[in-house]
């Protein structure tokens, strides 16, 4: 696994390796030049979201950016402590996400448990295509999709077109430990 520091520079490697440039991939993920050269500059993790339009550009997977091991093609075990923890609260949202499947190659729905410490107040909306589901394992959550607000507590599931804008906070002042399984269709 690659440490969050390098991941930017990872993604360039792999663009460079490809021969695209920050317009080709601009193009192909609806993302800015200058967000792209950010990303690819910056020391901390971009959000999963941001990752996975990165990865359909590049025509990889985001294991496969993240630098993650693959094992066997039609069966992964994941064991709790084998789960890697990724930005530590460092992105630049301030959340981090534990890996659930990153020994699974080229799968379609990138599983992770999100963390939301209670002092993030704002978060940024999202936008990619495919659909998205979200269990909330520990605490609430104030959940926008398009116009809509919902209050989501411990234990509900929630299930939606992820090519509509969408965020989720935390409320309540506890921290949000969250299981989300983004689904994107192939390139």
């Amino acid at each position: 696994m690659i440490p969050e520091p390098e991941i930017g520079k990872h993604i360039r490697r792999i663009r460079k390796e490809r021969g695209l440039t920050l317009e080709d991939i601009a193009q192909e993920s609806g993302y800015s030049r200058g967000y792209l050269s950010k990303v690819e500059h910056s020391h901390k993790a971009p959000p999963v979201s941001t990752l996975l339009n990165i990865s359909k550009a590049l025509n990889v997977t985001v294991s496969e950016i993240l630098g993650e091991v693959q094992e066997q093609p039609s069966f992964s075990l994941v064991r709790k402590g084998e789960r890697q923890l990724m930005a530590r609260g460092a992105t630049m949202f301030g959340y981090s996400y534990e890996t659930l499947a990153h020994k699974y190659p080229k799968k379609h729905m990138e599983p992770y448990i999100l963390t939301i410490p209670n002092d993030v107040k704002e978060s940024p909306l999202f936008e990619h295509k495919g659909e998205e589901m979200i269990m909330v394992l520990k605490g609430r959550m104030k959940f926008f999709h398009a116009e809509n607000e919902y209050l989501v507590h411990e234990g509900d599931c929630i299930y939606f077109d992820s090519g509509i804008p969408h965020r989720g906070i935390s409320v309540g002042g506890d921290e949000l430990k969250i299981l989300i399984v983004i689904y994107s269709p192939s390139a």
